[in-house]
């Protein structure tokens, strides 16, 4: 927990060579609630999408041996295979990972299937690959909400869609209650264009959940850096930013996102983050100490 609000860790933040049980025991040793799983564009993690009813049975059995369990997924096989592309071929097997990581998502008791928000990444953005892009996401809400699943967008790490802002231009499009938004603190507050207080608060409606990294700005001559950057090292204000959507009356989850890294030990390095970011928390909720930014 992280104060009222259940805590998730990233699947990634534990050493993949260790079984589902052993990453699974490991999270709920630290103290999280649920874990967060990863289908991204690796052909073993897509593989997890082409898995047997015994297969999913199995990962089912160790969620309940362990005690917990995935609340989330994190969806970003579509860089690799985008709504946006302009090979058909691409973007027939968009839908059907689409599809698939739905019926995934019912099949485990996921709720949120979280979107990557790239209408393409390996090929030049054009406005015929924002058209495909919006026709894809629309068809994919269509199918998510026939089954009762979530989809939410991640502000990204990149300008097509990197501000709450943009995303609730599509929200607004789509018009369906299985469309929200999950932002990532760290990508939000890297683009300087953002107002960071604005966007949380024009978007707290549709937050279904927020990822905790942190990141070093956008700037002239530099793109930012967006994954490892160790907590505290950044630019995120998270106490500011825990005192804003405390404010705000956020109750949702948060879900604390890192990669392992053998050389700083994976269990250490999470018990580590999780253990400044609850610091982080209680100054922000309490008022108690200045933030980053008004000190």
């Amino acid at each position: 927990m992280l104060g009222k609000h259940l805590l998730g860790l990233y699947e990634k933040a534990l050493d993949p060579a260790d079984s589902w049980a052993d990453r699974l025991r490991t999270a709920k040793e630290l103290g999280f609630d649920f874990m967060e799983i990863s289908i991204d564009e690796s052909d073993g993690r897509l593989a997890r999408l082409e898995w047997s009813k015994e297969q999913v049975e199995e990962l089912r059995r160790v969620c309940f041996e362990t005690g917990i369990g995935f609340q989330s997924m994190c969806l970003s096989a579509h860089r690799r295979f985008p709504f946006g592309s302009r090979d058909t071929a691409v973007r027939e097997r968009a839908r059907r990972i689409m599809d698939q990581a739905i019926d995934f998502a019912v099949a485990m008791g996921i709720r949120v299937i979280q979107l990557a928000g790239y209408d393409v990444y390996y090929e030049p953005s054009t406005p015929e690959s924002v058209r495909l892009f919006r026709e894809g996401m629309a068809w994919s809400v269509e199918r998510a909400a026939r089954k009762q699943v979530m989809l939410a967008m991640e502000i990204m790490d990149t300008a097509f869609i990197n501000s709450i802002s943009k995303h609730m231009a599509y929200e607004a499009m789509f018009r369906s209650p299985w469309y929200k938004v999950y932002p990532d603190l760290g990508n939000i507050s890297a683009w300087p264009e953002n107002d960071v207080d604005f966007e949380l608060a024009r978007g707290v409606d549709s937050i279904v959940a927020v990822h905790l990294k942190d990141t070093l700005a956008v700037r002239d001559g530099f793109e930012g850096k967006f994954k490892c950057v160790p907590f505290g090292t950044g630019c995120v204000d998270f106490p500011k930013r825990f005192g804003q959507l405390e404010r705000l009356g956020y109750t949702g989850p948060y879900m604390v996102e890192m990669w392992y890294d053998a050389e700083t030990g994976g269990r250490e390095a999470v018990a580590d983050a999780k253990r400044w970011l609850e610091q982080q928390y209680r100054q922000g909720v309490s008022g108690g100490t200045q933030s980053r930014e008004s000190s």
